[in-house]
């Protein structure tokens, strides 16, 4: 028991650390700008060229990390995280910035499901949902250590020395993988079923790996775009709040998900059957939330704002309950691959709201202003609907599809809230 949690720390200090890297960007992006000298849309594209890699690498690396394994994986990843973080300490303008910010792409997209591969390895089906939510719930120290610290950072200690800062973090989280990590605590018994039993084509022709994969789409976009770029901008040069109490409801909006994930884990170990319930039930109170604000008079009332921020944190928890899906329905030898195939959804959703929130703002943007005024921000935001629609359709769709596809003893045990190891 010991030894399972010891290998689930080591994912996670790695995990932490990627989300530190991948978040760095979000309460840095004024100073990115007045850095780079550029408007929104070449701003935004800092973070859909990391998104875009993170996505696009999400179904390699996971055939990759089914035939090499965890520690290989969260290494290399983590060397390409620390190479990306030294060249955007340096970077003079917006081409050196955005290579740095692929290279962070990259190694952030073997990083998440490495470590959910060690949870599906080292622990029981039952306790699977619960510690992939823990796993992002602690994950997520590394979007808040990235917020108020880093702010602090950027005005007394300058640009290059705070990126230099984290490249020296990264470096240290590489080494202890390196040296502790174990992949699985039988790897004989996995090599021979991995080669049995992996393929990409059997993942994905499981309508519960879609369900997953359409889970994580609709349910984490929201929250993530708004803690990852837009919603520091946002809070500060549409609703006027000062920075700092931005980087604090950005903290809170962490401090939200850390709380929400272990009651969404528990909830999905205890009524497997209606996950999808929860996150549909998700996705209604975040359009609600955004309904209020874009609505609202002129700027809102910083009580108001709080309230959406802490609806938004049940973004990052709804999310991972996609993951729980491809490992209910994908045997342990394609388990990668299938994760993959889910942590696409969430990210081309992201990528296509960064784009669209940046082209909005600069359409809607006099030449010559200082700033997007609030009005542009709610029309720019107000594109998340559009999405919303789309990914609930879906869900709803491939949730009946799922169920249809299961054996009657599957289904009945599922709706009698029992865990199932998985059912590839």
């Amino acid at each position: 028991m010991g030894r399972r949690h010891l290998m689930w720390a080591i994912g996670l200090v790695a995990y932490v650390i990627a989300v530190f890297h991948r978040s760095s960007l979000g309460v840095a992006g004024v100073a990115a700008a007045d850095r780079f000298g550029v408007g929104t849309s070449l701003l935004a594209m800092l973070s859909v060229a990391q998104l875009a890699v993170y996505a696009g690498m999400q179904i390699p690396v996971g055939v990759l990390l089914d035939r090499f394994g965890s520690r290989r994986m969260l290494v290399a990843g983590g060397s390409l995280m620390v190479a990306g973080q030294l060249l955007f300490a340096y970077a003079g303008d917006i081409g050196p910035a955005i290579a740095a910010r692929v290279l962070i792409g990259v190694g952030d997209a073997m990083t998440f499901i490495s470590v959910l591969r060690v949870v599906a390895m080292w622990y029981p089906p039952r306790r699977n949902p619960l510690m992939v939510q823990l796993t992002g719930m602690v994950g997520q120290l590394g979007a808040l250590s990235s917020a108020v610290p880093l702010v602090v950072l950027l005005r007394d200690e300058g640009w290059t020395a705070t990126f230099l800062g984290a490249g020296v973090l990264g470096i240290a989280a590489v080494a202890l993988v390196a040296v502790a990590l174990k992949d699985t605590p039988e790897p004989r018994q996995v090599k021979a079923a991995r080669a049995a039993d992996m393929g990409l084509k059997r993942s994905w022709a499981h309508p519960g790996t879609r369900l997953g994969l359409w889970t994580h789409f609709v349910s984490g976009y929201s929250g993530g775009v708004f803690a990852l770029l837009w919603g520091f901008p946002f809070l500060t040069q549409g609703e006027g709040l000062s920075p700092a109490t931005a980087a604090l409801l950005l903290s809170l909006l962490t401090v939200g998900g850390i709380v929400l994930g272990p009651v969404f884990g528990h909830f999905c170990g205890r009524l497997p059957y209606h996950r999808s319930t929860l996150v549909l039930g998700i996705v209604a109170c975040s359009a609600v939330a955004w309904a209020v604000v874009l609505l609202w008079p002129g700027r809102a009332p910083v009580a108001v704002l709080t309230g959406l921020v802490l609806v938004l944190a049940m973004n990052g928890p709804g999310s991972m309950i996609g993951f729980d899906y491809a490992r209910s329905f994908n045997p342990a030898a394609r388990i990668g691959g299938a994760t993959g195939i889910v942590n696409v959804g969430g990210f081309v959703a992201s990528i296509v709201l960064i784009v669209a929130i940046g082209v909005l703002l600069d359409v809607q943007t006099p030449a010559g202003a200082a700033h997007p005024s609030l009005g542009a921000f709610k029309w720019a935001f107000a594109v998340q609907y559009l999405l919303w629609g789309l990914g609930a359709v879906q869900v709803w769709r491939y949730r009946r599809t799922t169920r249809r596809s299961m054996a009657p003893e599957h289904l009945a045990a599922m709706r009698r809230g029992e865990a199932l190891p998985a059912l590839g």
